[in-house]
């Protein structure tokens, strides 16, 4: 019956702890040894002293395992239960490290809390686990950094084995002195759907494993091979094996604000690694392409162009500059040499030769290159009539941005007319070269000026401008002549001096004043008392009597010139010219670009709303023409130098762009002046001569193809990484390639025909015992389909699969779901679906060196109650092939031979009809949802209970919010998953997790709220029971707090909300709060349960579910027996 079962549901462990890692190991190198070197070890360095303070070493992991005094300083997974984090928190007065007043940061404390968090990975070991740079001798002798050279195929001794290839040869190196051999081959079955799965992802067909069976020749497998190459299927299965390095996704991540989220067009890239593997692009050029693409001599096909996205596709980690060269550093080093570089951000590196000094040398390299503000197209032709559609979409959305933007630009520029008299003032007062001062005292004065009146700097800069033309003038300005004189008066007597300035009814302006200025203007026309300045009418009109301040000056010409403002010109000359001050193209309103985009403060919510809808038809319309994801060098490199401890504020020695000299065999790589050095950087990774690349490559293939690489950490080849299993295989394949052109598709059918690759995947006992990790390759690792393989094979078998290759991502989680390939699918980073992590999907915020296969019982449940699974099951039951058949034995076998390859047994045969008679009960429901409600509200002051509560409408699979699209364009970031979430816009919109009470009793909760965000202002977070209102309350900015209550006294249906608010904004406010609630009156055992149950224990977290799913509809016989099979053991493996 074991063939009918479903995929076992009795599943022993859960996923592989970040502890233990090598993401949780550089965690450690990047994040937390700085922190030690630097606050820690000056008084806890086991290394230095024979008596650390305390008892407590923190120098290796032994150090805090063991503790001090107090006992272990960590328990991995435990933040709130360790003493170290108890003690860098100061929250007993009794404990605090470090001491005397030096608490570290917040963030910093952060860091500590996630490392405890994630298991405390830590790589060191009781002795340094690695030399450091000081150790020259140790590092220029480790096998990663020597010169590739071809090992000698030894002969293989034994008679038992049947050596195919020299691969064959040095695995016998290994085995022979154990007395050991090769495994039997695999059966034909077994081997065709191994090559099948290995190259293309899904299954063969019944009819290709009978001919492949059939076909005796000695080169039939070789043919296989062949064929498998060169299908278009090869490049979908093994560019995802690429995208995995190359930290795939659609989107870029958290960010601020109403950004577009989504890379418009990140699926160039995408299809880039998909026809680059097709066509057996060489590695050398392929890497070249994805570093320099935009420096080659690409000639009419510009395709290549879209190889940067390998650059460009990483996270935005809020659009900081230096964490995104951060990030593209680590997926070139890590990702095709197998060096952590990154680690020597802040510290020389520990255990590789790579230099803080270096790690900015390659820092200038990225930060000389810059994405362009029009990205290039790749001149891939396109559907006339899309491409139409497309091109009026877009321009009717540009069209309604740019409507808007100058709206909103038109009524700033009339507010600043309507305030012409405090311009005028402010032009006045405030002096011009401190009106334009960039830095100290003068700038601050201005600012606070400026702030106080609400006054656009720009604009009181272009009035001064404006009057100081106008008093340069060689003839006075009928309207500004006036102003002038005024203005040279000095402010202490500048009502008896203005009082002497007469203003003449027929236009013109006397004065009788002995002081000298004045008398010095009228003897120009060489009459005393008299001064030739023709004043507009309606200037000398306002200035009948004089005015006793130059405040009143401004108020006065401020009501002459607005008064006179209009949209449309005056027919009175005088009037027109007042109009003119104020409309004219250069008058001091009308703040030319760049500079108005001042004005547009207020706008730029709602503008940045409008530009993400203009930037959504790129990424969304099909008739969108396809452009890179570039990167092109800035007109200037940039001259690099160190950030002492990693913080760019505090400025090292200035450093050469430049490359690892371990990488290139201690031989120094020039790098041009006038250009970024990107070419010659992707030269120097891409040569033959580079110690790392080639081994790198190779070892990564071998990976994918046996499940475990000769080295056993494919991202990391330095001084802590093992040894090769197989050194000599290992650079025996490293020259092969190289030889091979770099052609991975010649690498692949190098492995294929060997011996080891094809032999079966049993155990044998004897070595089972000796070798459990199969590191001596004695046998072929069996292995589980992945994601990608596995709903692949699903969607093959039920006949629905869509072949269509490339274009625009697909959500795979939406109804009806989607039936690509799921090489195709929409990758949101910040938001990456459920199902994806359940199968142990690569993480697409950093370069994947391999994915881990875990075991859960959420894959069961998903494969048991999918609605994506059971509808693949009805189709298949559904298919013409299938219902032309008319027995009951021969359906059967359609099924088996469809999904397994195979006919069934006479066993199976009976089984199987004796289930279709018996089908037994219908799908399983999914797992209540443990008395939580998800949603959002509004907590009421006065009362101090939530005065709504709304559901989450939609569900993603791994978090809860407001509709389909993400953020949502009226509550923004808005949602809630397992771990925390992010309240809305307002306090009307804040989320809430809501328990209700099963029963009565009484209640401790507990539970950290942490935001860990020095921007915004942090979130809010309330404990509100329905029937007592505000039990906890707390805020978190850039740290954590503690939201406990004990005693709680609870009836049954009383709501408990957990609810979080953005306090005066909802910038950056992310939060993680998972809350456990525990009964602490547990009801006595007895036969007859207690209302509600007598579960006493609630984890926000472990709870955290989907609601109950809807069980199957009208699933009969056919379709219980297809579902049964698609989700057995041997449906979910390859071998």
């Amino acid at each position: 019956m074991s063939r009918l079962l479903t995929f076992l549901l009795a599943l022993s462990a859960l996923a592989t702890r970040a502890a233990d890692s090598a993401a949780g190991h550089d965690f450690f190198e990047n994040k937390i040894r700085p922190l030690l070197i630097e606050h820690c070890l000056k008084c806890h360095d086991g290394a230095a002293t024979d008596k650390p303070k305390g008892g407590l070493a923190l120098d290796t992991r032994a150090g805090w395992e063991k503790g001090g005094e107090g006992g272990p300083a960590i328990i991995p997974g435990q933040p709130d239960k360790s003493l170290l984090i108890r003690a860098i928190r100061y929250t007993d007065k009794d404990l605090q490290m470090p001491p005397k007043g030096k608490k570290l940061t917040a963030p910093q404390i952060a860091l500590f809390e996630e490392w405890v968090r994630i298991g405390a990975p830590d790589p060191r070991s009781g002795k340094p686990s690695g030399p450091p740079l000081s150790d020259p001798n140790v590092v220029k002798n480790h096998w990663a950094f020597q010169p590739v050279k071809e090992p000698r195929v030894r002969q293989v001794q034994s008679s038992k084995f049947k050596v195919q290839s020299p691969i064959d040869a040095f695995v016998a190196a290994r085995l022979e002195p154990k007395g050991w051999s090769l495994s039997p081959p695999a059966d034909r079955r077994t081997l065709i759907r191994r090559a099948y799965f290995d190259l293309h992802g899904l299954p063969p067909s019944m009819a290709e494993v009978e001919a492949f069976v059939a076909d005796k020749s000695p080169d039939a497998f070789a043919k296989l091979v062949d064929k498998l190459l060169a299908s278009p299927r090869y490049g979908e299965r093994w560019g995802r094996h690429w995208l995995d390095v190359a930290r795939y996704a659609d989107t870029k991540g958290y960010l601020a604000g109403d950004e577009q989220r989504r890379f418009a067009f990140s699926y160039t890239y995408r299809d880039y690694v998909i026809r680059s593997f097709n066509e057996d692009t060489p590695y050398d050029r392929f890497l070249t392409e994805q570093i320099a693409a935009d420096q080659l001599q690409l000639g009419e096909d510009k395709r290549a162009l879209a190889g940067l996205g390998f650059l460009t596709l990483g996270r935005r980690f809020l659009n900081n500059i230096n964490d995104i060269i951060d990030d593209r550093i680590d997926v070139v080093t890590r990702g095709t040499m197998g060096l952590t570089a990154q680690c020597a951000r802040c510290h020389d590196h520990k255990y590789d030769p790579v230099s803080t000094a270096e790690y900015y040398s390659l820092y200038g390299i990225f930060a000389s290159s810059q994405e362009p503000a029009e990205k290039p197209l790749l001149g891939i032709k396109l559907d006339g009539a899309s491409h139409a559609a497309y091109l009026a979409e877009k321009q009717k959305r540009e069209d309604e941005m740019e409507k808007y933007r100058v709206e909103q630009l038109d009524k700033q520029i009339a507010l600043l007319r309507k305030r012409t008299a405090d311009y005028l003032l402010a032009a006045d007062e405030v002096d011009p070269k401190v009106a334009r001062a960039s830095a100290g005292a003068s700038r601050q004065n201005r600012d606070k000026y400026f702030q106080e009146r609400k006054l656009v700097p720009t604009a009181v800069r272009r009035w001064q401008d404006y009057l100081a033309k106008s008093a340069s003038a060689k003839t006075p300005d009928p309207i500004w002549g006036l102003w002038h004189a005024y203005a040279k008066l000095p402010d202490d007597k500048f009502e008896a001096e203005a009082a002497k300035l007469k203003v003449g009814q027929a236009s013109s302006l006397t004065s009788n004043s002995s002081s000298q200025a004045p008398a010095q203007a009228v003897q120009k026309d060489g009459e005393t008392g008299k001064m030739p300045v023709l004043l507009s009418p309606f200037v000398a009109a306002a200035f009948q009597t004089p005015p006793k301040t130059m405040k009143e000056v401004a108020e006065r010409y401020g009501k002459l010139l607005t008064d006179a403002d209009a949209a449309t010109p005056h027919a009175d000359k005088d009037k027109e010219a007042l109009r003119l001050a104020l409309r004219s193209a250069d008058a001091p309103p009308n703040l030319p670009a760049p500079e108005s985009d001042t004005l547009l403060e207020d706008a730029r919510p709602r503008l940045r709303q409008l530009k993400a809808k203009v930037d959504e038809v790129d990424a969304t319309h099909p008739g969108a023409p396809p452009r890179a994801m570039a990167l092109v060098d800035r007109d200037s490199p940039t001259k690099p130098y160190v950030f002492v401890r990693g913080n760019p504020g505090n400025r090292g020695p200035e450093v050469e762009r430049g490359f690892p000299k371990v990488a290139s065999l201690g031989q120094v790589v020039p790098f041009p002046a006038k250009s970024s050095g990107r070419l010659e950087l992707a030269r120097a990774i891409a040569s033959k001569d580079n110690p790392l690349t080639a081994r790198v490559l190779v070892n990564r293939v071998w990976t994918w193809h046996f499940g475990a690489g000769l080295v056993r950490t494919p991202s990391d080849f330095g001084v802590r990484a093992d040894a090769p299993t197989h050194p000599e295989l290992l650079d025996w394949l490293a020259t092969r390639f190289v030889a091979d052109g770099w052609s991975i598709k010649k690498l692949h059918k190098v492995i294929m025909l060997s011996a080891t690759y094809q032999q079966v995947s049993d155990d044998r006992a004897e070595c089972v015992k000796a070798d459990p990790a199969n590191t001596l390759l004695w046998k072929f690792n069996r292995q589980r389909l992945d994601f990608e393989q596995l709903r692949d094979s699903l969607l093959l078998a039920s006949g629905k699969l869509d072949f269509t290759p490339g274009g625009l991502p697909v959500d795979l989680t939406a109804q009806p779901f989607a039936t690509r390939r799921t090489a195709y699918g929409y990758i949101d980073r910040q938001n990456l679906p459920a199902m994806f992590r359940t199968f142990d999907f690569a993480s697409p915020d950093v370069s994947a060196a391999q994915r881990f296969q875990t075991t859960v019982p959420q894959q069961a449940l998903f494969l048991m109650n999918a609605p994506f699974v059971l509808q693949q099951a009805q189709a298949l039951a559904a298919r013409e092939e299938f219902k032309k058949f008319t027995t009951d034995e021969a359906r059967i076998r359609f099924l088996y031979e469809t999904i397994y390859q195979r006919r069934p047994a006479a066993d199976e045969l009976t089984m199987a009809k004796a289930f279709l008679a018996s089908p037994g009960e219908g799908a399983a429901e999914s797992a209540p949802n443990a008395g939580w409600h998800y949603g959002y509200g509004e907590f009421d002051e006065a009362s101090k209970r939530v005065k709504k509560f709304t559901p989450f409408p939609f569900f993603t699979g791994g978090q809860w919010q407001v509709g389909k699209d993400f953020p949502d364009k009226e509550l923004g970031h808005l949602l809630l998953r397992a771990e925390g979430g992010h309240p809305g816009r307002d306090a009307a919109h804040s989320v809430i997790r809501r328990w209700v009470a099963p029963r009565d009793g009484t209640l401790s909760i507990s539970g950290t709220l942490s935001h860990m965000n020095a921007l915004g202002d942090g979130v809010r977070g309330r404990i509100v029971v329905s029937s007592a209102g505000v039990s906890a309350e707390a805020v978190a900015h850039n740290g954590s707090a503690e939201l406990q209550v004990a005693g709680l006294v609870v009836k049954a249906g009383d709501a408990v909300d957990f609810i979080a608010d953005c306090r005066t904004g909802s910038n950056s406010d992310s939060f993680n709060w998972a809350p456990k609630l525990k009964f602490t009156d547990m009801p006595r055992r007895s036969k007859q349960a207690p209302p509600g149950g007598f579960e006493t224990e609630w984890d926000a977290k472990v709870d955290f579910t989907k609601p109950r799913a809807e069980p199957a509809k009208g699933l009969n016989a056919w379709e219980k027996l297809a579902h049964a099979l698609l989700v057995s053991n041997e449906a979910a493996f390859v071998d």
